[in-house]
């Protein structure tokens, strides 16, 4: 894990993480922006990083800023 003050990586305590808590790592931290078709048109929708929609945007710029402005680190996906 992390140490904050030092900001050093204990390697045996990530090397004895198990896939589901490896997986959780960044959970609350990340969104993910997709496009999608909404009623015949392009727009951009924002995730959490377990799936769930948390919002729908008109355009990309508005999506990762959304996702910022709520503390989340945006990740677009193609």
């Amino acid at each position: 894990m992390i140490n904050k003050t030092e900001h050093k990586i204990d390697l045996d305590a990530v090397r004895a993480m198990s896939r589901q808590q490896l997986a959780a790592l960044g959970v609350n931290d990340v969104a993910y922006v997709k496009d999608v078709e909404v009623d015949g048109g392009t727009a951009f929708a924002v995730f959490a990083a377990d799936g769930q929609q948390l919002g729908i945007m008109p355009d990309r710029d508005t999506a990762i800023a959304a996702a910022r402005e709520n503390g989340l680190a945006p990740v677009t996906i193609h």
